[in-house]
């Protein structure tokens, strides 16, 4: 149980960052839609198009409810080719297919594990079905990620460090209250403090000024790969990556002549308000 609390209140603080609101907003892909009875925190498909093909921009949230998960997977068979995201994946799919045992020992695997079960919710890699043929891995690999890294003189923890010096508290959530849902075990009390910020996760991202292997980097291999796959006649592509990368990886999409025709939404946490 103090490892689970530890691991929510080490998660909590980072979703807490929030990012001074940046002059101009292109696209938002992730927001908190209130109503009298609840709040939503959602994530956007966003499609793009150019000459008979198009991209569509489907965001991840790392856990959620079960449902969002189940309408993701059914989402991903409308689409040539998902590209996704996850540093050293490459194999995952093939993992999966031979229901192999996945790394449990990793700590950010049992971090986000301990976060999901706490708040009542589950965990993208465990729910999401990375198997199909049209699955494609779009991210760098741990080697070249830890090489980046050292050429960049980049860390996680720097890079959270880099976002913390842009940001202000405002709107980021009250910790005495999310302390106190801790202590109670009330997870919507938390999950009612920590919506708001991350319903705005594009947009603290997006205010960073810089490269970085962590976004730019990452965002350039998929590009990477979505051309390489448009090139081989796949005209219907999806990317399947955190909200964060979208602002970024929206532009290069404007840079390349594609241009925005629509947006859906989908609900990942339905939190009761008191």
């Amino acid at each position: 149980m103090m490892k689970a609390v530890m691991f929510i209140i080490m998660w909590c603080s980072l979703s807490l960052i929030h990012a001074k609101e940046p002059a101009v907003v292109k696209t938002d892909f992730i927001r908190v839609a209130h109503a009298e009875e609840n709040a939503k925190l959602q994530t956007a498909n966003t499609t793009y198009e150019k000459e008979g093909a198009s991209v569509t921009l489907i965001g991840a949230i790392h856990i959620a409810d079960q449902a969002y998960y189940g309408a993701l997977n059914e989402e991903f068979k409308k689409y040539d080719r998902l590209l996704y995201e996850m540093i050293g994946g490459e194999n995952l799919a093939a993992f999966q297919k031979q229901k192999k045992k996945q790394e449990k020992q990793k700590f950010l695997t049992r971090a986000y594990g301990a976060v999901a079960k706490f708040l009542k919710l589950t965990d993208q890699k465990s729910q999401i079905d990375y198997s199909p043929e049209n699955f494609v891995h779009a991210d760098l690999s741990l080697k070249e990620f830890q090489t980046l890294q050292k050429a960049r003189d980049e860390s996680i923890l720097k890079f959270a460090l880099q976002a913390g010096k842009e940001t202000q508290t405002e709107s980021s959530g009250d910790f005495s209250k999310i302390m106190k849902g801790l202590l109670t075990g009330n997870s919507n009390i938390v999950k009612r403090e920590l919506i708001e910020s991350l319903g705005q996760g594009d947009d603290q991202i997006g205010a960073l000024s810089g490269e970085s292997v962590i976004i730019t980097d990452r965002n350039a291999k998929c590009l990477e790969v979505l051309t390489r796959e448009l090139k081989a006649g796949h005209k219907n592509c999806a990317i399947f990556y955190g909200a964060a990368h979208f602002p970024d990886m929206e532009a290069s999409l404007v840079k390349l002549g594609f241009k925005k025709t629509k947006q859906r939404w989908m609900t990942a946490w339905n939190v009761p308000k008191e």
